[in-house]
């Protein structure tokens, strides 16, 4: 199910029961009730919750951001370094260029088709990806250089595989959701006091301010939106964190 069908569709079920509680409760008290009986304190104070908890959700938003954007360059710095061992490969003879080709692409079929889903689902890598990245790093250490240009690619080479290896377990580390179960219940818990504090303030009388507390309603539901769905680093779908392997090797695209 896409995304922004889910949200749509929590978005539009939050806000028929805010409606409807917002109906029922008008029934109950009748037209003999008084909204301005409400003391003014009252309004103090849930105008205070209301402004702790947009700090607590925008701090949440900004957390979830940050772990992804961090995420997201590990991804990119482990791409371009697998694309710096191929094209520093050139300098060497067909057989060990081409074996060394063979090993990243392998590789990065590997992760586009195969570990991305697993990490995404799972939490974790695969020990398939560990294995065909040690294999790379066999290759490319025993490439033994024979020339001045292929002892100047040697070295690189090496530090680009260790950068590969780094950034891989950068993504190990960041797989998996960022915030806490804590958090996401102190997050739900607001999100239902901050609306339930609407109708103490009498927010009941008028299709204006009925509307008005809908649209509030629907405004927190996004904002929660937005929080789950940056709690994932690499994406709720494979094609959302593999740009980086398939912009710079297109014959991952295709099948495993």
């Amino acid at each position: 199910m896409p995304e922004w069908l889910i949200m749509v569709l929590v978005m539009a079920g939050t806000c028929a029961v805010v409606i409807t509680g917002a109906v029922l409760n008008a029934r109950r008290l009748g037209d003999e009730d008084d909204p301005d009986e409400t003391p003014d304190v009252l309004d103090y104070m849930i105008m205070m919750i209301g402004v702790v908890y947009a700090i607590v959700l925008g701090l949440a938003i900004a957390g979830v951001w940050e772990a992804r954007s961090a995420a997201q360059d590990g991804v990119r710095t482990e791409a371009q370094a697998l694309h710096e061992v191929v094209e520093r490969a050139n300098v060497y003879p067909g057989p060990v260029r081409d074996r060394i080709r063979d090993d990243v692409d392998a590789y990065v079929r590997h992760v586009v088709h195969t570990e991305f889903k697993v990490m995404i689902d799972k939490g974790e890598l695969t020990d398939r990806g560990g294995e065909l990245l040690k294999i790379l790093r066999h290759d490319v250490t025993f490439a033994t250089p024979h020339s001045d240009l292929q002892s100047q690619a040697y070295q690189p080479m090496v530090d680009q595989v260790a950068a590969v290896d780094d950034a891989r377990n950068a993504r190990q580390q960041s797989a998996g959701p960022t915030m806490p179960h804590l958090v996401w219940f102190g997050l739900v818990l607001g999100a239902a006091l901050v609306v339930g504090l609407v109708f103490t303030l009498q927010i009941r009388r008028s299709p204006r301010e009925l509307m008005l507390a809908v649209m509030f309603t629907a405004l927190i539901v996004f904002l929660l939106f937005l929080v789950w769905d940056f709690d994932a680093p690499f994406g709720r779908s494979v094609g959302d964190s593999t740009t980086a392997f398939t912009d710079l090797f297109p014959s991952a695209r295709g099948g495993s």
